[in-house]
């Protein structure tokens, strides 16, 4: 039986099953199908059945789900939508603020310097993943409070990477400014160099081989070439150190003007592909969390952090989107959407865990508030924001 359980069709059939459960959680409770769909996957995974662990196979389905979903998003954006200096004052802000609130946490619960240093860039990341996901839900992805949050993220993805960069050095006894300009100019030429090449070259390349013969016999060629496309990006975004969902994000923006008339339509495919992907992604995020590693002795430290994650993020994006000139309710959406953690903080713990900067205790409450504030969003957005604006809840919308 266990062999059985072992198996990648068992597993990604278990996966799928889930997420059907968690769309039928999600309506009963009347919540987005996120909320719905990581609950479930709490259920299935370590904390409550066992029937699946977050191992190396279910981490790669995540981590495709999480490439696709940003690929579809990118859609939906232009390279000067994320690229204004008020997204970079709210990013910088929300990476500042908590950093300090994560120390300070730290030190409140007795931890060393280094294991607080840590955590505080722990608390730095954010994931959009699901916060986008939330607002296709909603048709809101076009509205400035939207725009504000993908290009806030895309620039606290480089923040967090510097934090992270500048924690090690310190632990280390190394400090180099030179380092952070080389991180610097190393990301800023991947996003100039990699969008200028998908718009202007990539995406014109296409459109002149949808109007051969070739295609015209292999409508699927442009599809299968965009996807590879996108992971390309990915891989190569990991390589500059930031997030490989930034990469796909960038190869989706390279094709937001994309007119095809033979070929097969790139963005519906994509879109499929992300209902079967992301749904396994959003399941992930449940099963790694295991709720049976939470003891009396971490649980005033859980509460307390997860709750100083919150506040920091949303206070620290939301005040600086004010003096940009938004309105209360435009700013605190955006301060909301950038709470979510994800699997940012869950990947950034685990980085910690392997090089002594924390121990299981501090890990295990790392990745608990990574759900928690991920939870938070769909949850404040459906019941605060956007109250009664929700299309039919799912990861398909």
């Amino acid at each position: 039986m266990e062999s059985i359980i072992a198996t990648p069709e068992f597993q990604v059939s278990l996966l799928l099953f889930a997420a059907l459960g968690g769309y039928l959680l999600a309506s009963r409770i009347n919540q987005s199908a996120v909320v719905g769909i990581i609950l479930v996957g709490v259920l299935i995974g370590p904390s409550v059945l066992g029937l699946v662990s977050y191992n190396e196979f279910v981490r790669g389905l995540a981590h495709l789900g999480a490439v696709t979903l940003l690929f579809v998003i990118g859609f939906e954006f232009k390279l000067e939508d994320i690229l204004k200096p008020a997204y970079a004052f709210v990013a910088l802000a929300g990476v500042i603020v908590p950093w300090i609130g994560g120390y300070a946490t730290a030190m409140w619960a007795g931890m060393d310097f280094t294991s607080a240093l840590f955590i505080g860039t722990a608390l730095t990341a954010t994931s959009i993943a699901i916060t986008a996901n939330v607002l296709q839900e909603i048709n809101k992805l076009q509205t400035g409070p939207a725009r504000a949050i993908i290009g806030a993220a895309v620039i606290d993805d480089v923040l967090g990477l510097i934090a992270l960069a500048i924690t090690n050095d310190v632990v280390a006894g190394a400090f180099s400014p030179s380092i952070i300009a080389f991180i610097l100019l190393k990301v800023v030429l991947f996003l100039a160099l990699a969008g200028a090449f998908g718009i202007f070259v990539v995406s014109r390349f296409l459109v002149k081989l949808d109007r051969t013969p070739f295609v015209a016999r292999y409508p699927e060629f442009i599809f299968i070439f965009a996807m590879m496309f996108a992971f390309l990006y990915a891989m190569i975004a990991e390589m500059a150190g930031l997030s490989a969902i930034v990469g796909a994000f960038i190869a989706g923006i390279s094709f937001e003007k994309l007119s095809l008339e033979t070929s097969l339509d790139v963005r519906e495919g994509a879109k499929f592909l992300k209902i079967i992907f992301a749904a396994i992604f959003f399941v992930s995020l449940g099963v790694i969390a295991d709720f049976k590693a939470v003891t009396l002795d971490i649980l005033p430290f859980l509460v307390v952090l997860t709750i100083v994650a919150i506040i920091t993020k949303v206070v620290g994006c939301a005040i600086p989107a004010r003096f940009a000139g938004m309105c209360r309710k435009d700013a605190l959406i955006i301060g909301f959407g950038m709470a979510p953690r994800g699997e940012v903080a869950m990947i950034v713990a685990l980085i910690g865990l392997e090089r002594g900067y924390i121990g299981q205790v501090v890990f295990v409450a790392i990745i608990l508030m990574s759900l928690f504030t991920t939870l938070i969003t769909p949850i404040v957005y459906r019941n605060w924001f956007f109250k009664g604006e929700y299309c039919e809840p799912g990861p398909s919308s």
